[in-house]
């Protein structure tokens, strides 16, 4: 159960990180489209100030969105044992679009600007899918080859 938590807890930080890595990245590829200079300091700057300024929103949010997602994906591994990398890659992938989608159609807005394409909704989705895949490794039990 440790083990557990403590790979969930790795694998959600994976997906944040990851997640405003893309978010950032996006904003800035979208202030250089205006004819703006982007230098690899503000690449940098971005993604530090993002990281520790995006926590009370983001943060939350991807958590439990993975935390919906993994559950029901193990859920389905007790039938089928030969799907768990492929469906925790997929439940990290589908958990942070679908948090995306759900935000756009409850509340009306997009609250984070890159996923307006269909590029950064997918970028998202790629860190979950980097989480999921995390949270496979840390958590897959060794088996002992002869």
């Amino acid at each position: 159960m440790i083990k557990t938590i403590g790979a969930f807890l790795v694998a959600v930080i994976c997906t944040y990180i990851l997640g405003v890595l893309f978010i950032g990245q996006g904003n800035l590829a979208n202030v250089a489209e205006m004819g703006l200079t982007i230098k690899f300091s503000d690449r940098v700057d971005t993604l530090l100030h993002d990281v520790t300024h995006m926590t009370a929103i983001y943060l939350p949010l991807v958590t439990i969105s993975s935390l919906i997602a993994f559950p029901v994906a193990a859920r389905i591994f007790r039938l089928k044992p030969d799907l768990r990398l492929i469906g925790y890659v997929a439940a990290g992938f589908v958990a942070l679009i679908a948090m995306h989608v759900i935000m756009k159609m409850v509340l009306g807005l997009t609250g984070i600007a890159p996923t307006r394409t269909l590029f950064g909704l997918f970028a998202q989705g790629a860190a979950g899918a980097a989480g999921g895949y995390l949270f496979h490794r840390l958590t897959e039990k060794k088996v002992a080859h002869s």
